[in-house]
């Protein structure tokens, strides 16, 4: 199978090019803009192979986009190209209108008119899987409450808005179409190559280099905790075995208080990387909690365990491990993205 990966160069699109590459006998086109989230140095042990190809691409570039379905003739479509941090989207939300917006109405029209153009055989095996989130459910009330696939949407920010709004147009497709669309809704990936503003690796950095370790509030807030990795798994069996029509939430079941990973880093880095500035939970400062904080997610799994027999193979406490000892392992990566020397890649040069 030739599968197009939209968003291919980011955290969670390099981890699914990665595992197509090394553990399938598919081929992968990756089409990513390169905004300041897009590394191909996360794509450095697969650049070279004959399954990959790389075509730099605004999904709202329209007839961009039909030149690469002309050129390369995929066999479905994972859709992952997204901006993605909330912080900026609240400080400017205009580009997450038009990229998570605009850019997946763009990608469903050019795929519909591919798709519509395909032979029966490929017309009937092709897929549109689009890869969302689950803060587009908004926040849990109930301590013991769990996202299911029919809870209502009630997104809280301009990011969690947007992306609620692209899950809409992908299933509106569906149903008025009969295009062969799947979603998915993710919990909070964390692993190698993750962008050093999310809080995972930069509690990581700002603690080797002895800086503050910014908490907003108290740190209350509960995330459920995704291995990216293991979410690639996921998402390479919703495009292979996922039921058309039908929406998967992918969660780590690994529920945690912000303040909770934070420490856990400390602990493992007072093991790992012993510095001057340890204990490092010295570092940590309550800052103010940004707007519309939301305080608790928590994804309920059991569809996509019962139905494609995916479950994650990592405990938090094994990835936060393996992930903690990837960033001190990988320190030129980081810097690369630190000092933006990773973004000349964008620009040619």
């Amino acid at each position: 199978m030739k599968i197009l990966i939209t968003g291919g160069a980011g955290f969670i699109g390099s981890a699914v090019i990665r595992h197509i590459i090394c553990h399938t006998a598919d081929s992968v086109i990756n089409v990513d803009k390169l905004t300041y989230a897009g590394n191909l140095d996360s794509l450095v042990e697969v650049s070279e192979d004959d399954r990959y190809a790389f075509e730099q691409v605004d999904i709202c570039n329209r007839v961009e986009l039909e030149r690469v379905f002309s050129d390369h003739q995929p066999d479905a479509v994972m859709h992952l190209a997204a901006e993605s941090h909330v912080d900026r989207s609240i400080d400017g939300p205009a580009v997450f209108i038009e990229t998570n917006i605009v850019g997946t109405y763009t990608l469903l029209e050019v795929s519909r008119s591919y798709w519509s153009h395909l032979d029966a055989e490929r017309k009937a095996k092709f897929r549109f899987h689009h890869i969302s989130t689950d803060e587009v459910y908004g926040d849990l009330d109930d301590p013991e409450a769990l996202f299911t696939e029919q809870t209502s949407y009630a997104p809280s920010s301009p990011y969690s808005a947007s992306k609620a709004s692209s899950d809409h147009l992908v299933r509106a497709w569906q149903r008025t179409f009969g295009f062969p669309a799947l979603v998915t809704n993710c919990s909070n990936n964390y692993g190698p190559y993750h962008f050093p503003e999310k809080l995972i690796p930069l509690m990581i950095l700002n603690a080797l280099e002895g800086k503050p370790l910014p908490v907003y509030g108290q740190g209350h807030q509960v995330r459920d905790w995704l291995y990216v990795d293991d979410h690639a798994r996921a998402l390479y069996k919703v495009i292979t075995e996922g039921k058309v029509g039908e929406t998967y939430n992918i969660g780590g079941h690994n529920e945690k208080q912000n303040i909770e990973v934070v420490r856990t880093i400390c602990d493992l880095l007072d093991e790992l990387a012993p510095s001057p500035f340890t204990p490092y939970a010295s570092l940590i400062t309550h800052v103010t909690d940004r707007p519309g904080h939301d305080q608790r997610y928590a994804i309920d799994a059991s569809k996509i365990q019962r139905e494609l027999a995916w479950t994650p193979q990592e405990t938090f406490a094994s990835g936060i491990r393996k992930t903690v000892e990837w960033y001190l392992d990988n320190l030129t990566w980081c810097r690369r993205v630190q000092d933006g020397s990773y973004q000349r890649q964008r620009l040619g040069i």
